[in-house]
């Protein structure tokens, strides 16, 4: 009897012992997970930071980049073309813009082109079909007008993307509204395209619907338009289509519409037809989530409009080639057109050159050792001496002045990879300047070379 009684106990206290072992290994197991967790936690964390910390950083580590890959990336240019969708069988592109996007200096330009720019061979002979804007819809395809615009530009474009009316009222009704200060007042009617446009000039709500009516408009119905000064008929009418993109691309780019980014695609891929592939489009995504609209530069291709007697009776407009392709260099390649004047005799020096080795890098803090380049781009003399005093005031060495052809845009390349900091700072000081990076390293004689454009107030 007592022996089974010790038996019993025995095997009682083993009952309980097994429970206790069972607890042991699965704490060790949730160690080992917890443990993997934070190890996973600090590579990913550490990725982030790699890749430049904040909602930028998290996207790259996410789509799998490291530090190097933003670098490798090029300028992503596409050709928009906007068709509209109310007349049966008809597709004309009646808005066209090139649009391109620097993730390293993170610029961005809008350049519209004008619908009626001539494309045939012999303006006396003019055709309604010789205008940019008919191209899609007689041949259906997009690489027609791509072409064309390559062949007006000077450009290089590969991509293009055809935006349908019902694309633009779905996207804003989206993210929207967008507040959007309308120009003048708008009073059209179209019976035929069932068009129907009453917008009151002044900021308001745009919702899709008054979205159509803005971007579509170009006079009103006694034939009045916009103002000479601001663009009338088809350049007030560009204008209006790249300031309200700007303000759809502010608001697009708001940390709250993040989260729409699926709704936003999802809208294009009913609507959009592209050859951008989404390998492509994935690699720019997290470095435009942070772009500064700040940044976007606007134009329009600069040309005229013949008189009718001399265009077969046909209204076209001739884009200027010589000005056109000194907008592309201002625009698209700044640093290229920085190095050209600096190295030609475009350029007319005024200041003695330093000739002392020390060069500025990413670790100089002290501006009085970064050597400066100033270039007058417009034809105000008194510009130059401007920047110039400006610039000694807040400390910066400014070794070398001169002037340069005129240019609309003033640039700041950053010629020895100084920090941001103080190319911010820079850029801050003359209050405008378009980024650029040339990296000429030990080649150059300055570190920042500043070219002064015309929009410097």
């Amino acid at each position: 009897m007592n022996n089974n009684k010790v038996n019993k106990s025995q095997k009682m206290k083993n009952k309980t012992r097994k429970p206790k072992k069972k607890m042991k290994t699965w704490k060790k197991i949730l160690l080992i997970i917890l443990l993997i967790l934070l190890i996973a936690g600090g590579v990913f964390a550490y990725k982030v930071y790699k890749n430049g910390g904040g909602l930028t950083g998290m996207l790259a580590t996410v789509v799998g980049h490291d530090e190097n890959t933003k670098k490798s990336l090029g300028e992503f240019q596409v050709l928009l073309m906007g068709v509209s969708t109310d007349q049966e069988g008809v597709s004309l592109t009646d808005t066209i813009m090139v649009a391109s996007y620097n993730p390293n200096t993170q610029r961005a330009v809008l350049l519209s082109v004008p619908r009626d720019s001539f494309t045939g061979t012999n303006v006396k002979r003019a055709k309604a079909s010789d205008k940019i804007n008919a191209l899609y819809n007689l041949t259906k395809d997009p690489m027609e007008t791509v072409d064309a615009v390559n062949e007006l530009t000077g450009l290089d474009l590969k991509y293009y993307a055809i935006v349908q009316t019902e694309a633009l009222i779905e996207l804003v009704d989206a993210i929207g509204p967008i507040q959007f200060d309308v120009p003048i007042d708008m009073d059209y009617d179209d019976i035929t395209q069932d068009l129907h446009i009453h917008l009151k000039a002044g900021v308001q709500e745009i919702d899709g619907d008054k979205a159509e009516q803005l971007l579509r408009f170009r006079h009103n119905n006694d034939l009045t338009s916009y103002p000479s000064d601001y663009g009338d008929n088809d350049i007030g009418r560009m204008r209006t289509q790249r300031d309200f993109i700007t303000a759809v691309i502010k608001q697009t780019v708001k940390l709250e519409n993040i989260t729409k980014l699926g709704k936003v695609l999802d809208i294009a891929s009913r609507n959009l037809i592209t050859n951008v592939d989404f390998n492509t489009l994935k690699d720019y995504l997290p470095y435009a989530v942070e772009f500064n609209t700040e940044n976007l530069l606007t134009e329009s291709l600069p040309g005229s409009v013949p008189n009718l007697s001399q265009t077969n009776n046909v209204s076209i407009f001739v884009v200027d080639e010589e000005e056109t392709q000194k907008m592309v260099k201002e625009l698209f390649y700044p640093e290229q057109l920085a190095e050209e004047n600096a190295a030609t005799g475009n350029t007319t020096n005024t200041a003695s050159n330093t000739t002392t080795n020390s060069s500025a890098n990413t670790t100089t803090t002290s501006k009085s050792n970064i050597k400066l380049e100033v270039l007058n781009g417009t034809k105000d003399s008194k510009v130059l001496q401007e920047v110039v005093d400006k610039l000694k005031e807040e400390g910066y060495n400014v070794s070398r002045t001169g002037t340069t052809t005129s240019t609309s845009r003033t640039v700041i390349a950053n010629k020895k990879d100084i920090s941001n900091t103080i190319i911010n700072d820079i850029k801050e000081i003359l209050g405008t300047g378009t980024v650029s990076e040339t990296n000429t390293g030990a080649s150059s004689k300055v570190d920042v070379t500043i070219i002064i454009g015309k929009d410097y107030e």
